[in-house]
């Protein structure tokens, strides 16, 4: 079945082009949206990477006290669009607005959004006080959180030292379009050619990720170097690799697991506790086999990969 407009329009000669974030507003002391605790909230999808990098950085910056969230279901419409539904377990209701979908809540902060035909994407963070959405680009959001975090919200951590911060921004963005995007450009491809452009550029550079990741723990920082933002942005695709891409997105020419540093990098990640508890497995496969009638139209969900002997 083909996805409505929002999603066709998104492909260019058989490739597919991710769409732009609309609210691109800023936390900072003085501005608008000035750092307050307990005035600011998260929508998110546990399915979505994402929207998983926004949740990590405010588990590991001890925001929890100060920023709220909420989850929608991991079922997302054939348009796109994602709904709240208490009733599934690892979701929850809408707390902040009390509407029924996200499409609501971009509507509260964009009158007419529901007719422009656009949709509303994951994460969200939202401004209680004004009632409206301060931004919706993951790769702010998490920056934002530092911010706030340093600014003594937080618990004295941070992901981004100044000192590293050019190199934290080249390499999440060495890593952005070929692997964070690249496994979408894979998945969503309609023609040989933009699939195999895609999938070889992301295997190239996963090759020099684990040629990187061979004298160090970490992606950036000296020595064995240190946990940052680069190192969120890479595992929230990494994590999700073998469980859904290797199959669902035809990502099938290695698997992380076939890399041995990228897969003691992994471990490092989810041996960490605020990370490993920001994982919902069932939420992360069920959305995207599910989801996605376009690539998988009758929706069955794998039940693998398993570990050890299994009795069927």
């Amino acid at each position: 079945m083909e996805q409505a407009s929002a999603w066709t329009k998104a492909f260019d000669g058989g490739k597919f082009v991710r769409k732009s974030s609309e609210f691109r507003d800023k936390l900072s002391p003085e501005g608008e949206f000035g750092f307050e605790s307990e005035r600011y909230h998260l929508y998110i999808s546990h399915a979505c990477p994402w929207a998983h990098r926004t949740l990590i950085t405010r588990n590991l910056l001890g925001l929890d006290k100060h920023i709220s969230y909420d989850v929608v279901d991991w079922r997302m419409g054939i348009d796109g669009s994602w709904s709240f539904n208490p009733e599934q377990p690892g979701a929850t209701k809408d707390s902040v607005n009390e509407r029924n979908s996200l499409e609501d809540i971009y509507e509260i902060a964009y009158e007419g959004w529901k007719n422009s035909r656009k949709i509303g994407t994951v994460p969200v963070l939202w401004d209680k006080k004004y009632s409206t959405i301060v931004n919706n680009e993951s790769r702010e959001i998490i920056r934002m959180f530092d911010d706030f975090a340093r600014a003594g919200f937080g618990n004295g951590e941070t992901l981004c030292p100044k000192d590293l911060r050019n190199e934290i921004d080249e390499m999440i963005t060495a890593n952005y379009e070929s692997i964070n995007n690249g496994v979408y450009k894979s998945g969503f491809a309609r023609t040989q050619e933009a699939y195999d452009n895609a999938v070889y550029a992301l295997f190239q550079r996963l090759d020099e990720l684990e040629k990187h990741l061979s004298d160090r723990d970490w992606l950036v920082g000296e020595g064995k170097g240190i946990l940052t933002e680069a190192d969120i942005c890479l595992f929230t695709t990494l994590v999700r690799f073998d469980l859904v891409y290797v199959v669902h997105f035809k990502c099938n020419l290695r698997r992380i697991i076939d890399y041995p540093n990228l897969t003691k990098f992994l471990k490092r990640m989810l041996a960490i506790d605020e990370v490993k508890k920001s994982c919902n497995w069932e939420h992360i496969k069920n959305h995207y086999f599910w989801s996605h009638e376009n690539i998988n139209p009758y929706r069955i969900i794998p039940r693998g990969p398993v570990e050890g002997p299994q009795d069927y």
